[in-house]
């Protein structure tokens, strides 16, 4: 298990992204993009995320804003946005159903930033697999 403090985040999630060999999967409640700003932390973070895809590893993600989900669903991830009174408010990735990145960052410039951040990232185990199937419940209730 390691801790992930404030602008840690990319740095320490970044590496797991490119390494990804099968799969991503990712529910986050607040996701942004920074095209004017291609330097920004947030957007090297998600370019990440964009490549991951183009080189044929399968993204999943659940979010709460319908302009980041045609801009995902444009560069072949899987995107769905939860249409219910239940508010998307978790931050988790599942990276090749083995590494689990869970706490309060949202991918935005601010949470990489300026926030008062915190999330782990730790090992999938036989305890643990309970983050898969709670990820795969809610994408498959999604429109």
């Amino acid at each position: 298990m390691q801790s992930i403090i404030g602008s840690n985040f990319p740095k320490i999630v970044k590496p797991y992204i490119e390494q990804a060999k099968n799969s991503i999967d990712i529910i986050v409640f607040d996701w942004r993009f920074y095209p004017q700003d291609p330097g920004a932390q947030a957007q090297l973070f998600n370019q990440s995320i964009i490549n991951a895809s183009k080189r044929g590893v399968k993204v999943r993600a659940i979010i709460n804003n319908s302009q980041i989900l045609t801009y995902l669903k444009s560069h072949g991830i899987q995107a769905k946005q939860l249409l219910s009174k239940k508010l998307v408010h978790c931050k988790l990735m599942i990276i090749d159903n083995k590494i689990c990145v869970v706490g309060s960052h949202n991918y935005t410039q601010n949470a990489f930033q300026m926030n008062l951040e915190l999330s782990i990232s730790f090992e999938i185990t036989d305890e643990t697999q309970d983050i898969i199937t709670f990820f795969n419940n809610i994408f498959q209730s999604t429109n």
